[in-house]
């Protein structure tokens, strides 16, 4: 029988085993084995993996994916402490390091980002920072709240994390350098900038990680200078987005529970990272409703297609159109610039002999030697009429056949739906006029594009020289 001694010395044994536990939970994330193993986190690695050669870098992420902790906070351990993971492919710092973590206010900072890194007050070391690597804090200016975390780095040297929230303003943000800023949630313009500033001199890194609640923001926008969220890498900034699908540990039930208590126009942002649609967009439909699996195109549909020319970029956007039940579906595009008109001729043929809607511009405009792109398109075989142009009446019967169900696009279509991510109004209500040419086609084809749709017709063979040919002109006859 074990004595009360025994027991108590066991009971203590294991206290210490789960409190030294709890000191390194950093060493718990990203396993090489199991249901949450390292390979189903791949957005989470492709962060880490462009920040070793990017200065900055975004992850727009859903809610509940991971983006705070399992992205910025676990990254922002790594580099104080100086202990990376064996698999780590991004940026190490071999000496101490300095840094800012950043939130909305001094409390969400408190709540938040504290606690990720700290664990509970009265409880430090419990976070993604270990125990044994906590040098000190200094209090912050509300209760349970600490300014800063001098971290000890495997180098022997000292790191520091200092804490900062947005409320605090810009000039809060001033004068010192920083080998990193990590911000968690959206910062204001002006604050970003003054973030780059810090990092400039000694070639620091700006992350961040957020939900985008704010729609296209300026900050949004800087990183997608294409307009696409999916993982774009632009000069020194690279955006990597995260939906509900892309982590093992939310499961379906749970993603049901969330999409339930989310409000609609939120639910995009929130499941998907994608900018919370209203900010200026001309067409504020979830792309989730609007953009469908594609299918096999019955045969009796008319087709056609609506074409905005250009040097820099023509469009094609090719749609079939459902009789019965008043419904077009937009199922392929040709999207390319800087080539001859031929080019652009024979892709648009090689969806079949279909009648096009063009920019009327086109009458009257160049693309290359002053010659007019209609008459010349004309030339090489394209069957084409005027579209309507019309911008706002097109708009608003675009706009009314997407808000009703009854235009669709193929998810193939990704030029397209890129372009209506950031298709948008400035300020005075003008719209934007940057990458707008296969919103324009898709204009042209809801407008013009419909009323002369037909079933595509086969492509005519090329005539045989040998048939054509007179005699006497140069042929095998002569």
């Amino acid at each position: 029988m074990i004595s009360r001694a025994d027991l108590l010395e066991e009971i203590s044994i294991r206290e210490e085993q789960q409190r030294r536990k709890a000191g390194r939970r950093l060493e718990r994330f990203y396993p090489d084995e199991g249901p949450l193993r390292r390979e189903l986190y791949p957005k989470h690695l492709e962060f880490f993996r462009l920040g070793a050669h990017l200065r900055e870098r975004l992850f727009i992420a859903a809610n509940r994916v991971g983006k705070t902790e399992g992205a910025g906070g676990f990254e922002l351990a790594c580099h104080l402490t100086g202990h990376y993971p064996s698999w780590w492919q991004g940026r190490r710092f071999t000496r101490p390091n300095a840094w800012w973590a950043v939130g909305d206010t001094r409390e969400t900072v408190r709540d938040i980002l504290q606690r990720k890194l700290l664990g509970k007050p009265g409880d430090f070391g419990t976070g993604l920072i270990p125990r044994d690597a906590i040098i000190r804090t200094a209090p912050g200016f509300i209760p349970d709240a600490v300014q800063a975390i001098w971290v000890k780095h495997a180098s022997g040297g000292t790191s520091v994390v200092g804490f900062k929230s947005y409320d605090q303003g810009r000039e809060a943000f001033q004068g010192t350098e920083q080998d990193g800023i990590w911000l968690d949630e959206e910062p204001p313009e002006s604050i970003y900038t003054e973030c780059l500033l810090r990092t400039m001199t000694n070639n620091g890194m700006v992350m961040l990680t957020f939900t985008p609640l704010r729609g296209l923001s300026s900050v949004v926008l800087s990183f997608m200078p294409g307009g696409a969220a999916p993982e774009k890498q632009e000069g020194s900034k690279a955006v990597v987005s995260a939906t509900w699908d892309d982590v093992p540990h939310l499961s379906q039930k749970a993603k049901e529970e969330l999409w339930n208590a989310i409000p609609p126009f939120q639910r995009d942002a929130r499941s998907k990272g994608l900018p919370q649609l209203g900010a200026g967009l001309i067409y504020p439909v979830p792309e989730g409703a609007i953009a469908i699996e594609p299918f096999e195109i019955p045969k009796h549909w008319p087709r056609s297609y609506g074409l905005d020319v250009g040097w820099n970029k023509t469009a094609a956007i090719f749609g079939a159109y459902d009789r019965e039940t008043d419904t077009g579906y937009l199922y392929s595009e040709h999207y390319q610039g800087e080539v001859e008109p031929a080019v652009h001729v024979a892709a648009i043929k090689a969806r079949g002999r279909l009648p096009g809607a063009i920019d009327p511009a086109a009458k009257g405009r160049s693309q290359l030697d002053g010659r007019k792109l209609m008459q010349e398109y004309r030339e090489q075989g394209l069957e084409l009429v005027e579209a309507a142009n019309a911008v706002e009446a097109g708009i608003f019967a675009t706009w009314e056949r997407f808000s009703t169900g009854r235009l669709k696009v193929f998810r193939t279509c990704q030029n397209l739906l890129s372009e209506l991510r950031l298709y948008r109004r400035d300020e005075r209500g003008k719209v934007v006029k940057e990458r707008d040419h296969a919103c324009d086609a898709m204009r042209y084809w809801v407008m013009s594009g419909i009323d002369i749709a037909r079933a595509p017709l086969p492509l005519k063979p090329p005539p045989d020289p040998l048939l054509t040919q007179a005699p006497g002109a140069g042929s095998w006859m002569g």
